[in-house]
């Protein structure tokens, strides 16, 4: 072990430390990534750093993803606050009395939702994936709520 790594396990980071004592950064790969998250209807996240397959134990980063047409169920991320990245597409979130609230994004976009949030996550073309980044601290916590109507959120349609 490099006295580097002999250095950081004594430092109190002996929680990320491998098989073999080390601490070291960890990789996820293409195709390792954890599937098995809490999920919200048709939106589906994909765990790249989480407390399921890495030693990370204060944050959860992954990509989110809506087919055309889909959204989530209303939903929050309690004590979590959430960032965002639009990688490709056009998304919005509904929020506030009724959901009767929402933004838009689009490719290049960032968002921030703050804990507690009730919010449904949308994707409003009917032709293209909706896929994004999102960074959440302290974990994926994902409550859902109550689903509602369609038509109750603004100028969403299903593909």
């Amino acid at each position: 072990m490099s006295e580097t790594t002999t250095n950081l396990a004594e430092a109190g980071n002996s929680i990320y430390a491998n098989a073999a004592g080390a601490v070291v950064p960890v990789v996820t790969r293409a195709g390792e990534e954890d599937t098995n998250t809490a999920q919200s209807g048709d939106c589906i996240r994909v765990s790249g750093v989480s407390i399921q397959h890495t030693p990370a134990t204060k944050i959860w980063f992954g990509q989110v993803s809506n087919t055309p047409g889909y959204r989530s169920l209303p939903h929050h991320h309690g004590e979590a606050e959430t960032g965002g990245y639009v990688l490709r597409g056009h998304g919005r979130i509904y929020f506030g009395e009724n959901y009767s609230e929402f933004l838009d994004m689009k490719t290049g976009d960032w968002v921030f939702v703050p804990p507690y949030m009730p919010h449904v996550e949308a994707n409003m073309s009917v032709t293209e994936d909706l896929v994004w980044l999102t960074a959440r601290t302290p974990e994926n916590l994902v409550i859902n709520l109550p689903d509602v109507k369609d038509e109750i959120l603004a100028d969403y349609r299903r593909a």
